[in-house]
């Protein structure tokens, strides 16, 4: 399945991703049908998961070009190394392993270009899910700036995290992954993974106190 193809399974509106797939399996039991040569079960799953791989990314290179990209290259990634697989972790802990560590050589690749930034008054944020003129609510002038300038501190601050801590914070708060699974997928202690996001939470809070 080349990039094309990709490109199309995971555009197909029509498509039907449950087609092939029997109800009440496991993603990790899907993704061995997938290694068994089941390219309908592999559709499944890049249907299921393209949207959360795009906000995922989208949010760690705030690029929404990038995170199109980096999604499409995680699936192909998937498919390219669906005969070496083992379901010996939930298939969503090697997915954003897959992930991550595409975000941070992307990271590493880009760090002097200046990362996309700009927010649609028409739009909904991609935070919040509320766009930042909220008519019913008959907000001044004066709310909306501050709401604004807040979502973009917000924005900024994380992401200038330590790139671990950036990913953590993004996992936890915008993934809503647990203490377990995020340090799955960066091979830390549950401990350190709890660490990690209280150092992160903490700079966060200092940061950004004037907006609290």
């Amino acid at each position: 399945m080349d990039a094309g193809m990709l490109a199309m399974a995971g555009a197909a509106s029509s498509a039907r991703p449950e087609a092939g797939v029997s109800q009440g399996i496991t993603d990790a039991d899907i993704m061995l049908r997938v290694k068994a040569g089941d390219d309908a079960a592999f559709e499944y799953l890049v249907q299921k998961y393209r949207r959360p791989m795009v906000s995922f990314l989208y949010r760690l290179a705030h690029n929404t070009a990038a995170a199109e990209d980096l999604a499409q290259e995680v699936f192909l990634r998937v498919y390219r190394s669906r005969e070496k697989y083992e379901a010996t972790a939930k298939f969503t802990t090697w997915l954003y392993r897959i992930a991550t560590n595409l975000a941070v050589n992307h990271a590493r690749d880009t760090r002097h270009e200046r990362p996309e930034n700009t927010l649609s008054l028409d739009e909904p944020d991609s935070d919040t899910g509320m766009t930042p003129d909220v008519a019913d609510a008959t907000p001044t002038v004066e709310e909306n700036i501050v709401r604004r300038e807040r979502l973009a501190a917000i924005r900024q601050r994380v992401q200038a995290l330590p790139e671990r801590q950036k990913m953590a914070v993004v996992m936890h708060k915008y993934q809503q992954m647990d203490y377990k699974q995020i340090a799955e997928v960066l091979k830390l202690s549950e401990s350190a993974t709890k660490s990690l996001l209280f150092r992160a939470y903490e700079t966060l809070r200092e940061q950004l106190k004037e907006f609290l």
